[in-house]
């Protein structure tokens, strides 16, 4: 069972800054593949209205290349961005990280999910030095243009069977206070944030927009986390067995 400490030190890290999420080094140069960015937008009913919030995230992508050893074809991601923030006026601000419960490599897999494992005849197929149906998905990812909304969990194949394909979300109980964040329930926000407060829904869309960043004039504390957990020990090397969420 993952424990709070693993999933928040490397999900709280994720509300601001670039992650690297990397196979170990084969010593062989890997192909850069085309670079991409989509907006994750979250939408919340309120007794007040719609409330909206999006961040849009860059994701680059290389290959190890098929003769890399001992990992040919190993795939190495890189992520720019933000969590959405959802302000909700008195009740709190809600926020969606980077990672999912179960996946810290969410941001950087969650479009190549969502393709279809066989492109239809009108996408390009690019030679990547990579395997044929990784190459064929990854082309048909880039070519989905439409708002995908997020389902609970992903298609039911064997590696994901029951992962959320929704993104973590948190609180601050104080939110100039890092210590009081906490979980919230995607289908319980009226627990967290009060009577008539329920998630609309949590959409994608591959888009050309700056890579949003700023978060830090929400959160004025970020800067001093960045390589901390939220209880302030350090992210390198810590017991890994608390239960602290902020840490």
């Amino acid at each position: 069972m993952t424990n709070r400490r693993t999933v928040l030190s490397s999900s709280l890290a994720l509300l601001a800054g670039a992650m690297v999420l990397a196979l170990p080094d084969c010593g062989v140069a890997g192909e850069q593949l085309p670079d991409y960015r989509y907006r994750l937008t979250v939408e919340v009913d309120t007794p007040e209205g719609l409330k909206t919030g999006s961040s849009v995230i860059e994701v680059k992508t290389a290959t190890t290349g098929r003769n890399a050893i001992p990992t040919p074809g190993a795939v190495r991601h890189r992520i720019r961005g933000e969590a959405v923030a959802v302000d909700l006026g008195a009740s709190g601000v809600l926020f969606a990280l980077l990672r999912s419960d179960k996946d810290s490599g969410w941001a950087s897999n969650l479009m190549f999910r969502l393709a279809p494992d066989r492109p239809d005849a009108s996408v390009e197929i690019v030679n990547y030095d990579s395997d044929v149906q990784f190459n064929a998905r990854f082309n048909a990812m880039l070519a989905m243009r439409n708002q995908i909304e997020l389902p609970k969990t992903f298609p039911d194949v064997a590696h994901l069977k029951d992962w959320p394909a929704r993104p973590m979300l948190v609180r601050f109980g104080d939110i100039a206070d890092p210590k009081t964040v906490e979980r919230v329930d995607p289908d319980k926000l009226s627990a967290s944030f009060g009577k008539g407060v329920t998630l609309r829904r949590i959409t994608v869309q591959l888009r050309d927009d700056p890579v949003t960043a700023g978060i830090e004039k929400r959160l004025v504390w970020i800067n001093f986390y960045r390589k901390s957990h939220f209880d302030e020990t350090s992210t390198i090397a810590e017991d890994m067995t608390a239960s602290n969420l902020a840490s």
